[in-house]
């Protein structure tokens, strides 16, 4: 018998996701607020339900993505209590540690299994199927979502127990949001020493300055094809996502002790970028910002 997935969220994200699920063979019923979303999933064989309730009723695997931890415990509040008992759980939103563990606590006190499983890879990869998914959860539950997860990406890493997988995330996008100010701060240097793109492309991607910011996201037009900056920086993941998990990263910080002076620094320029007007755009725009800041 095929399994039936209810799919709440069908936005840039989700949208994609549900559908390589509804390519794997599995059989999909999703919900959005968004009639654009809603259609267009339905467009990619997504079955349509009148409500998240009504798609979830019958499903056996529940996942979301969703904007933020406040939306995740709205949902998963409706949704824990109509879902049949033994249904796993899995949201892939990413959002702050307490509120994944009000989630799985949610799940735990209706009999249901319950997976964190934020993601990376933005939009390019919920597309292609190859996002990497960072787990929370218990092995049982994990086990349980290896053929849903691998449907949607091509590395799956159980990370520990509830909320470990939005710990992952966290600590992840705070390393790519530092990396990123650093390779514009490069570039912005080197521009004003008179060195090409190119040739800081060629060494330091060979170099010890080499990170995936530059060999993959390369800020600059020119030296990798499939950057943003080729294409106006139109967003694979805006400025305005970036800067919602760098916050979720100094606020797991304070909560906890630790000392982030370089993620605080990175927060800042993607808030003062996000003020501009410059939210929309790819966060490796964020040297434009650095442009003006040198200016």
């Amino acid at each position: 018998m095929t399994e039936k997935i209810a799919f709440i969220g069908l936005g840039n994200m989700g949208g994609p996701m549900a559908a390589n699920l509804v390519k794997a063979g599995f059989e999909v019923t999703g919900f959005d607020l968004s009639d654009a979303s809603r259609e267009e999933a339905r467009a990619k064989g997504v079955a349509i339900a009148a409500t998240a309730e009504d798609a979830v009723r019958e499903a056996s695997i529940v996942v979301t993505m969703l904007p933020a931890g406040k939306h995740v415990l709205s949902v998963w509040g409706s949704l824990t209590a109509v879902a049949r008992p033994d249904t796993l759980m899995i949201d892939c939103s990413t959002i702050d540690v307490d509120s994944a563990r009000k989630a799985h606590a949610l799940a735990a006190g209706n009999r249901l299994h319950s997976l964190d499983a934020p993601v990376s890879g933005g939009t390019g990869g919920a597309a292609a199927g190859t996002l990497t998914f960072m787990v929370g959860g218990t092995s049982q539950a994990f086990d349980k979502a290896q053929a849903v997860l691998s449907a949607m990406g091509k590395k799956i890493v159980h990370c520990g127990d509830a909320g470990a997988g939005q710990a992952a995330k966290i600590c992840n996008n705070m390393i790519l949001g530092i990396s990123m100010a650093a390779v514009s701060e490069a570039f912005v240097l080197a521009e004003r020493l008179g060195l090409s793109h190119q040739a800081l492309f060629d060494v330091a991607s060979t170099s010890s300055g080499q990170c995936w910011s530059l060999t993959s996201y390369c800020p600059v037009p020119g030296p990798v094809p499939t950057s943003p900056a080729n294409n106006e920086y139109r967003p694979g993941f805006a400025a305005a996502l970036m800067l919602k998990d760098l916050r979720l990263s100094q606020e797991a910080a304070d909560a906890s002790g630790a000392k982030t002076p370089l993620g605080a620094h990175a927060t800042a320029l993607y808030e003062a970028f996000d003020k501009s007007g410059h939210g929309s755009q790819d966060f490796s725009a964020i040297i434009q910002h650095i442009r003006d800041l040198t200016a």
